[in-house]
């Protein structure tokens, strides 16, 4: 007997992964699906006090939200989205929307990823991507080499070479952030104090 296949779109078997492994982030970067599994308890910790950080800094106040986990859809290839740890967003970016749960690069001010055991993709095609969508800040808790990367200011679709904070160490965030907040690099990385 004859078995029919039926070829999927790239969405759809991103939507199917999705569906099939509860807790992971799937996600399409330059046409290539990816899977990225449950956050530990150091990276949940780290975005724990990174929002009260921002809470702290007067966030809100200022006229901005940060959210945890919120598609972004990407220009670089007609499927492509990516699923920031961390994003500070415009208070209206709901009215954003572009597809799914995906919203328009426009309404991101900043987003950070920590790295998790697929780092790869958080240091080479997401700095690229989110260059591409002209994302203000990107910041990496690069867990892997253990440092803070800072990327800011794309320019015709690239980040300039970013800055690099070591332990010990804290990052003032960039102004185009919208609030005053130096965050300690050893928290970002460990979720520690």
């Amino acid at each position: 007997m004859a078995v029919l296949q039926q070829e999927l779109t790239l969405g759809e078997a991103a939507d199917q992964l999705a569906r099939a492994l509860p807790g992971h982030r799937v996600e399409i970067l330059q046409g290539r699906l990816t899977v990225t599994p449950p956050p530990d308890g150091s990276h949940a910790l780290a975005l724990t006090k990174l929002g009260r950080a921002f809470d702290r800094a007067g966030l809100v106040e200022a006229g901005y939200e940060w959210v945890q986990g919120v598609g972004l859809w990407l220009p670089t290839s007609p499927e492509d989205f990516a699923i920031p740890d961390f994003s500070v967003v415009d208070p209206d970016f709901r009215d954003a929307h572009v597809t799914k749960n995906y919203y328009a690069p426009n309404v991101f001010r900043m987003v950070v990823e920590v790295t998790s055991s697929n780092w790869s993709d958080d240091l080479g095609p997401k700095v690229e991507c989110y260059a591409q969508a002209g994302l203000p800040v990107y910041l990496i808790a690069d867990r892997k080499h253990d440092e803070v990367v800072l990327y800011e200011d794309p320019a015709d679709g690239k980040y300039p070479d970013p800055v690099r904070f070591k332990r010990g160490q804290t990052l003032p965030v960039p102004e185009s952030v919208g609030v005053a907040l130096d965050l300690s690099v050893d928290t970002l990385l460990d979720g520690d104090d």
